[in-house]
């Protein structure tokens, strides 16, 4: 399978995530989940390391699929004790219930081929998640809650179920994007994108802490970091701020920053 995110969506998953900020009254809600997901990141990374996919990634479908409930399919939310009967409906297909966690998980993320995807930047990460639950938001002209609830990209709008649209509706459930961009402010993850990592090392050796000058070197390290998820003002001045954040690739602060 060709790991490729069409050219628009692309830009619009790496545009939308540099620019996110999570609302601030969400924060206790979200941190309180991920901290269950670490509780459980051995399970994560069992099913993770036979298939090749971030650990993370499992754990965010988890939480928008069975709510972090070790006795639903990840498929859907429904209950192990039997086949799915959502959709997808009838799933697993082989094996007999009740099943185990592990079981459906392995044949949920393999029904929708997570298992031969390879893309896993922040573009090809968000492009299978929202995948997972589907692209009918395009038609509606928002952005998908199932991704950006919670965040400043999301107000109103939701399939109360499915092939159901109400454009007054306002999910109540934290966006996949959104705990993807808090596991990374916290520095729990390390986003696998390695091309823009090599561009920000290289962009931070040019670049100068701030002494009262404005630099273009500074502006294009400021959007270089963005896309990676930090929330800088692209101002050339490559202050603190921009200097904590390029600490977070290199380990090292800005030339002339007095901290190195």
């Amino acid at each position: 399978m060709a790991a490729t995110v069409p050219a628009d969506k692309k830009y619009n998953y790496e545009q939308l995530f540099a620019s996110c900020v999570i609302k601030p009254t969400k924060y206790a809600e979200i941190d309180s989940v991920i901290s269950k997901m670490l509780t459980h990141k051995s399970r994560y990374e069992a099913v993770a390391s036979r298939l090749q996919i971030p650990w993370f990634v499992i754990a965010i479908i988890h939480c928008l699929e069975g709510s972090l409930r070790f006795d639903r399919h990840l498929h859907n939310g429904d209950p192990l004790t039997k086949r799915t009967v959502n959709v997808p409906k009838g799933m697993p297909k082989t094996g007999n219930p009740p099943f185990t966690w592990e079981f459906s998980a392995t044949d949920a993320l393999i029904y929708d081929k997570l298992n031969i995807w390879t893309n896993w930047s922040i573009s090809g990460i968000l492009y299978k998640l929202e995948g997972y639950n589907g692209f009918g938001y395009y038609s509606k002209g928002i952005n998908s809650p199932y991704l950006w609830s919670y965040s400043n990209h999301y107000t109103k709008g939701k399939y109360v179920q499915d092939g159901k649209y109400d454009p007054n509706a306002v999910s109540k459930q934290i966006g996949a994007a959104v705990l993807l961009r808090r596991l990374r402010e916290k520095q729990l993850i390390i986003l696998p994108d390695t091309g823009l990592i090599n561009q920000i090392l290289a962009q931070g050796k040019v670049t100068r802490f701030y002494n009262g000058s404005v630099t273009s070197a500074a502006k294009t390290l400021q959007q270089l970091l963005n896309r990676a998820g930090a929330v800088l003002r692209v101002d050339g001045k490559a202050g603190e701020l921009t200097s904590n954040e390029y600490y977070k690739f290199s380990g090292e602060y800005l030339n002339g920053d007095s901290r190195n």
